[in-house]
């Protein structure tokens, strides 16, 4: 039984709330938001969906340190270095590029949480899957358990297969943010038989993803669920890019509903329903949830 030792209130299920907005009820469609930004203040979202069932691995195979990869702004290492020092776990994180001192304020929550931090140039970071990298890593700090960068795998896809069975309300399609694959690999593996899901890629040039999506459900289940697409037009130039076009949605996202949105995944996401809804994409009558998957601020600065 994985249990924390020290405090971790999570809220789960996350709550579902509809968004009243003009332009989605000229086209007579509904739009729910589900709100894992709120599931915990330090491991929101998909990060603890992601993690709960490494954590349990982990705990059953004997170990008591993490080793995860991420950037300087990495919400991942974040959520690691905090599910470690909730459920009592060392944990290490592996940063892309050089040193960073001093350090900045993501690093810095992360070392506060007690994580050990180490560096690998950006060539080394590249190969960060292959064995000689990961031997090298444990001869420098012993066995760990390693959770991969965003930390998508089977595990992961299994978490998030957890989340539509929480929602209530009848729905057609489900969205969300798409960064490594896990969180949409999960959430499709989770629908029912007349539900979909669309991913909107936050990279550009991020057709990949939908090889990795397959290859995590297969990973996890055994099979892909066919019950899922990917939009790519939605990444505003690129992973954690953004321009005014971009800020000027989310300023007024903010001004009629008085959320902000994280604009590295959520925001882009958004941004993309709403240019389907207008665009016709949905038919009259289509209920659509959208997954709030983080909150604004826990983004990487730009």
């Amino acid at each position: 039984m994985l249990q924390p030792v020290r405090g971790f209130d999570a809220e789960l299920p996350s709550p579902v709330e509809e968004l009243h907005d003009a332009a989605l009820a000229r086209h007579d469609v509904r739009l729910l938001l589900k709100r894992d930004d709120l599931i915990h203040p330090e491991i929101p979202g998909n990060k603890w969906r992601k993690l709960k069932y490494n954590l349990a691995a982990a705990r059953e195979e004997g170990h008591s340190t993490l080793l995860t990869f991420g950037g300087a702004y990495s919400n991942h290492l974040r959520a690691v270095a905090a599910v470690g020092h909730s459920f009592g776990f060392n944990t290490i994180g592996a940063v892309r590029g050089e040193d960073h001192a001093p350090l900045n304020w993501s690093l810095g929550f992360a070392t506060s949480r007690g994580m050990r931090l180490t560096y690998l140039d950006r060539s080394t970071y590249r190969r960060k899957r292959d064995p000689e990298v990961i031997a090298t890593l444990q001869q420098q700090f012993g066995p760990f358990f390693l959770v991969p960068e965003g930390g998508s795998n089977a595990l992961a896809v299994q978490g998030c297969a957890e989340l539509p069975p929480e929602i209530d309300t009848g729905f057609d399609v489900i969205c969300c943010a798409c960064g490594t694959g896990g969180t949409l690999a999960g959430i499709a593996s989770g629908l029912h038989e007349q539900q979909r899901a669309i991913g909107f890629s936050a990279l550009k040039g991020g057709q990949f993803l939908a090889g990795e999506v397959a290859k995590l459900q297969r990973q996890a289940f055994g099979s892909t669920s066919g019950n899922w697409r990917i939009e790519y037009d939605f990444s505003f130039g690129g992973f954690a890019k953004r321009n005014p076009e971009l800020d000027r949605f989310i300023q007024e996202f903010k001004d009629r509903h008085g959320l902000s949105l994280d604009w590295v995944y959520v925001a882009k996401m958004l941004y993309g329903v709403f240019a389907l809804v207008e665009g016709g994409q949905f038919e009259p009558g289509t209920a659509i949830v959208a997954v709030i998957t983080g909150p604004a601020d826990c983004a990487p600065t730009p």
